[in-house]
């Protein structure tokens, strides 16, 4: 499906960079045209493909790692060596949503999730993968959630277990919706650290060892280049010197990943509405009714004029929220839980309004007889995993009550 022409950019004369660190400002000029050039061209045949091995974008994904994009977020030994990894991922991460969302999903795994959990690897294992990773040779997977366990994560509620013997670790489990694991080389993976223990482990396996299945492609409503599958263990033996951190401390590898992914999260849903805004605009503005512009309406007014508004305060809270990891801080919170719920909510709100400007139109895949196309509805297909994946948002809206009312009192 060819890409429809692009409306112009409201946030080149919205947004005024006046605070961020001109490395920041820079990266995110690289970062838009290594988008432009890697992604755009594959961005709606991406969107529109049915889920299948095959169908993974490796083009797109191969492209971005050649711009450098998949080096941003390490140090100078295997990377960009930013001041600011965790600022700039999330800036590559808004530039590459406004194109295609679930680019971004796969983005966020590959360069948010994973390379969070290698800081706990080895410094063998980081020499042997971080090239490999940001080379874009090989695909990693970030493996928490179960049939039984997803947002409601904790150690107790693990069945995928991990028993310990003389040289390392025997895993049995299944994990279930993980990004790029039909393609993947390798995965950091949650495990109960024991059958009978109430702690967690977090432990890097090669995706290619006796005992690893990868099951069938999940087939979903959106995100379809963000491909998963179930990754199912049966007595896989992973050696010792693959455990991130330590036996019994994988929550908290897994939980630092985490939160790093709602930042991410919440940075593409700032593109995606970014993006639905720009369409918006551009088609109230040359739309005639009644006489005039569509852009004339007040009602339309007004609404765009808030939701213009509403972007800038999800852009500023991600970009805060990024800055505090990159000043140390280990949770960002509450400014991560507020990202990644306000900036994907107000995705979904932007791209609904965006096809009610756009009538039938927004509606439409593409025009029969003309092959016109404005991709809103592949968009609003797209928007709604953001508010589910890396924590739903009920419960980022839970952990802002508990710092604001107090956990005595929450829970």
């Amino acid at each position: 499906m060819t890409a429809p022409a692009l409306p112009p950019r409201t946030q080149d004369r919205m947004t005024h960079d006046l605070w961020l660190p001109d490395e920041i400002v820079e990266l995110r000029t690289e970062a838009r045209a290594a988008v432009e050039k890697a992604v755009l061209p594959h961005a709606r045949d991406i969107g529109h493909r049915r889920e299948s091995v095959d169908s993974f974008p490796w083009t797109a994904f191969r492209g971005l790692a050649d711009q450098g994009m998949f080096a941003v977020p390490f140090g100078a030994d295997y990377g960009r060596g930013l001041q600011h990894p965790m600022l700039g991922t999330c800036t590559v991460a808004e530039e590459i949503a406004y194109h295609s969302s679930s680019l971004a999903g796969v983005y966020d795994g590959q360069c948010i999730l994973v390379p969070q959990t290698l800081q706990f690897a080895t410094e063998e294992l980081r020499a042997r993968l971080i090239p490999e990773l940001v080379s874009g040779r090989v695909a990693f997977s970030f493996a928490t959630t179960e049939p039984e366990t997803s947002s409601d994560l904790t150690a107790q509620r693990l069945q995928t277990v991990a028993e310990e013997t003389a040289d390392g670790f025997v895993v049995n489990g299944r994990k279930r919706w993980i990004t790029n694991s039909v393609v993947a080389g390798w995965v950091s993976v949650l495990v109960r650290a024991g059958a009978d223990s109430d702690r967690a482990t977090m432990l890097l396996v090669d995706l290619s060892s006796p005992g690893v299945r990868i099951g069938t492609p999940d087939i979903k409503m959106g995100h379809r280049g963000q491909i998963t599958a179930d990754i199912i263990f049966s007595d896989v033996h992973v050696p010792r010197a693959n455990l991130l951190g330590s036996v019994g401390g994988g929550m908290s590898v897994a939980l630092s990943a985490l939160v790093r992914g709602r930042i991410g999260i919440g940075a593409a849903g700032v593109g995606v509405a970014q993006a639905a805004l720009d369409l918006a605009v551009h088609r109230l503005r040359t739309r005639q009714v009644f006489g005039g512009p569509l852009g004339a309406m007040q009602h339309w007014q007004f609404v765009m004029a808030q939701r213009a508004t509403e972007i800038e305060c999800a852009r500023t809270l991600y970009q805060k929220a990024a800055t505090l990891i990159d000043r140390g801080d280990r949770s960002a919170e509450p400014e991560a839980a507020m990202a990644k719920a306000y900036g994907t909510k107000l995705a979904n709100d932007l791209v609904r309004e965006a096809i009610q400007i756009h009538g039938a139109l927004g509606f439409a895949q593409q025009v029969g007889e003309t092959g016109e196309s404005v991709r809103l509805e592949e968009m609003y297909r797209d928007a709604k995993i953001l508010e589910i994946f890396e924590g739903a948002n009920e419960l980022q809206q839970w952990i802002i009550a508990r710092q604001l009312i107090g956990r005595d009192v929450t829970g």
